[in-house]
């Protein structure tokens, strides 16, 4: 029974979370939580832009919580917003952005795009960076573009829990631009680094024969 709980609520949160997304296609949302209390259902927004995401005088906030009392069946939704103050450590944030970039300007810019979002990431202070943009950019025929600076690992424990990973798309003319980015988060510890110490050489006793003291000239008194 609590595995089945455990499961329920897990398929409520990625349903909440997919609708939320498709309510607010165009702002960057980077995770969205759900959690049930005593007082009702409470659902935390992380965003970059927080205002954007409440709406004039709370409009965007009030229709979420309406509609997910109708479709949801919930009693008492709360929908609370965390901040997110670092942007471009954020991968789904950077994903987002670059989908709206790539609408808003066009394919002809794509390189600008995503030099300048690779750049941004870098000088935020992440370890390492790769961008996939992946379409009909700029001709007619599908490519794959990559942007990457650092270090930045693919497989294995420290990408699985230490690289941030993000996967989004922008609908353009052309066809559905996608849009891939891993972020290494700074102060990653690598279990590969090696990092190689002086050994330390300690110094043996040196033993003084008796009569090595007296041809130095050292007295009796000073010995005992």
């Amino acid at each position: 029974m609590i595995e089945r709980k455990i499961i329920n609520d897990k398929f409520t949160q990625f349903k909440v979370a997919t609708f939320i997304k498709e309510e607010l296609p165009d702002l960057a949302i980077k995770q969205i939580e759900f959690e049930k209390t005593p007082l009702g259902e409470r659902v935390t927004i992380y965003t970059s832009t927080p205002g954007l995401v409440i709406g004039r005088e709370g409009s965007n906030i009030k229709k979420l919580t309406q509609s997910l009392k109708f479709k949801f069946k919930f009693d008492n939704p709360q929908i609370k917003i965390g901040e997110i103050k670092e942007r471009n450590l954020s991968a789904a944030i950077v994903a987002r952005n670059i989908a709206n970039d790539l609408v808003n300007f066009g394919s002809q810019k794509f390189k600008l795009t995503g030099f300048k979002a690779m750049t941004n990431i870098i000088a935020a202070g992440a370890m390492g960076v790769e961008i996939r943009i992946s379409g009909n950019i700029p001709s007619s025929r599908a490519k794959s573009w990559r942007f990457t600076k650092g270090y930045i690992k693919k497989t294995g424990y420290v990408s699985d829990y230490f690289v941030d990973h993000a996967i989004d798309s922008a609908t353009l003319k052309t066809g559905t631009i996608g849009i891939k980015v891993s972020i290494m988060l700074p102060g990653t510890v690598l279990p590969d680094k090696i990092k190689y110490v002086e050994d330390i050489v300690k110094e043996e006793p040196i033993l003084v024969e008796k009569e090595d003291l007296k041809n130095v000239g050292v007295d009796e008194e000073w010995k005992s």
